[in-house]
């Protein structure tokens, strides 16, 4: 099946700062820089959607100082980077509990959605402060909000009430930096998806591991529990 999405757990910073005796702060910042290569190799390659766990609910335990230098790295790239990825045509989506955020990051965040709506290319996805059970636990209070009876809940429901309603499923999620697990991103959506763990650091994730992850994808066979197909 031809691949259309692929979702990214952007691992390792802090492990590839302390190789390097660097505060943690420097391996986000590479981390950043490694966004953009990501961005228009999926570009190149012609996907349909690329998602980043940016930032996840359990990152809110971290230390103060940490998440308000993730904050300003973020808001810094987006106010820099905008005009530039809308003019090669990609929809920006931030998922997740983006109230949680600082104002001025919900503020750009809007102000970049708002920029790339009617774009017609790539789907960038941005998942900050963003928790899969959480996202699930709000798709069913909505449902319950909206006063659907029990026997009309089905999937196609469910789904449309999602942070990521519109965005096709991943086929692919890759992580970086040898751990293999999903650390509750995207548990709905990566039902069949495929997935591709690597030992290297996120800032050291360039084109070339990227495209060798693509190359490997499609070598796969996927079935989604149908038999093999014949010869």
């Amino acid at each position: 099946m031809k691949l259309k999405h692929v979702a990214l757990i952007m691992d390792g910073n802090g492990r590839w700062a302390k190789l390097r005796g660097l505060p943690r702060i420097e391996g986000h910042r590479n981390g950043v820089k490694r966004v953009n290569e990501i961005i228009d190799t999926a570009i190149e390659q012609r996907l349909k959607a690329v998602t980043f766990y940016t930032f996840s609910m359990e990152n809110w335990q971290r230390p103060k100082a940490e998440i308000n230098a993730l904050m300003r790295l973020l808001r810094n790239f987006i106010k820099s980077e905008m005009h530039r990825l809308h003019k090669n045509n990609i929809i920006f989506r931030a998922v997740g509990d983006i109230k949680r955020l600082p104002s001025g990051v919900q503020s750009v965040l809007r102000e970049f959605e708002d920029l790339t709506r009617h774009n017609t290319g790539l789907i960038v996805s941005s998942a900050l402060s963003y928790g899969s059970r959480a996202e699930i636990v709000n798709a069913l209070k909505k449902i319950v909000e909206m006063g659907v009876r029990a026997e009309d809940i089905n999937e196609e429901l469910l789904e449309s009430c999602l942070y990521t309603a519109g965005i096709p499923d991943p086929d692919l999620i890759i992580r970086t930096s040898g751990e293999m697990r999903l650390s509750n991103f995207l548990l709905w959506q990566s039902a069949y998806s495929e997935f591709y763990f690597t030992d290297i650091h996120w800032p050291d994730f360039g084109r070339d591991e990227f495209i060798a992850a693509i190359k490997e994808y499609n070598g796969r066979e996927r079935r989604f529990g149908a038999l093999p197909a014949k010869d």
